[in-house]
């Protein structure tokens, strides 16, 4: 029975992600490199879920969530965060209109379909929380009035690594409203040069970008996630994965236990079940493999466990625990 609907999801899945390759190519035509980026940010779209980016100034991020948003036909919004910045920069306020004698509405920039909150650890915490709310409940309230958000609705936050100075870092209950913290590092000689060589031939990169894809094409494929087939031992291993960042000694790591102050919440495992459908539709599969699992677990559980000062003090990160687990936890 099962392998005869896991053939007919499969069938389904193939064509549903037809135009995951168009964009992929399209993207691709205008960044060098960063195709995890670029994945990351397509399993962001197709799971509901928000991505914080962390990586150094000029690596393409703006660029990357800018030329998805022209080929998806979508709008896009970028909000650069700063000390001075007020909720109502974010989302909106009420402008009084002297001829008419009454107040109206003006939505902020949050009314788009790709935000890009750039820099989210440079404003204060109030700002931080509207956008935040807004992530969470997908509405707006201003004055009286409440308003939902258009669908789809895309999170794109990030923050640099090496800036201290002036910024207001996200409290970790904050931080796990992120479904994906995907850290980018530097290109490699080859994707340099062609930087490069693309940067200097032409001026106005990725203006170029035809839209490909509808934002009802997203909303259908979100369906499609959904009935993508996990198996149990799927879901066991997913759980156990999740289990061994709060009780590592259960599965062997005891050496572990100082160093992880707490582990994924069950947020973290509904999160890395949804991220792992979503890959194998990326992948055009109908089922999970562990492999699926295992390629995006980094990103889910990176800012989900939280380091002791032990931890911190033998320059132990989150990537060498999450490394450990993956080895020690079984596959089925």
């Amino acid at each position: 029975m099962h392998s005869i609907d896991i053939e007919a999801i499969n069938q389904q899945i193939y064509l549903d992600s037809a135009f995951v390759t168009q964009l992929q190519s399209q993207t691709s035509g205008i960044i060098v490199g960063q195709e995890a980026m670029l994945e990351r940010l397509l399993l962001g779209l197709l799971t509901r879920g928000h991505v914080l980016l962390e990586g150094l100034p000029g690596l393409a991020k703006t660029l990357a969530i800018k030329t998805l948003a022209r080929a998806i036909d979508a709008k896009f919004s970028r909000i650069q965060f700063t000390p001075d910045l007020l909720p109502a920069d974010v989302i909106g306020t009420m402008v009084y209109n002297p001829s008419r004698n009454e107040f109206s509405v003006r939505k902020g920039p949050i009314f788009a379909n790709f935000i890009l909150a750039d820099e989210i650890n440079r404003a204060p915490a109030k700002v931080q929380s509207a956008l935040l709310e807004a992530m969470q409940e997908r509405q707006v309230t201003i004055g009286t009035e409440t308003f939902r958000l258009e669908e789809p609705f895309l999170v794109l936050a990030t923050q640099s690594p090496i800036e201290q100075e002036g910024t207001y870092p996200l409290p970790e209950a904050q931080v796990d409203r992120f479904m994906l913290k995907v850290k980018i590092g530097y290109p490699t000689r080859e994707e340099e040069r062609e930087i490069i060589r693309r940067n200097l031939a032409d001026d106005a990169l990725g203006e170029s970008v035809q839209p490909l894809v509808q934002p009802s094409d997203i909303l259908r494929a979100r369906e499609s996630v959904r009935k993508i087939y996990m198996d149990e031992k799927i879901e066991r291993y997913i759980v156990d994965i999740v289990f061994a960042t709060r009780n590592p000694s259960d599965f062997g790591l005891k050496n572990l236990e100082g160093l992880i102050s707490y582990g994924g919440s069950p947020r973290a495992s509904i999160n890395l079940a949804l991220a792992s459908k979503a890959y194998a539709f990326l992948k055009r599969r109908g089922y999970v493999i562990p492999e699926d699992v295992r390629n995006i677990c980094h990103d889910v559980l990176r800012h989900r466990i939280g380091l002791t000062y032990e931890a911190e003090a033998e320059s132990i990160t989150q990537e060498d625990i999450i490394h450990r687990i993956l080895n020690a936890v079984e596959v089925p």
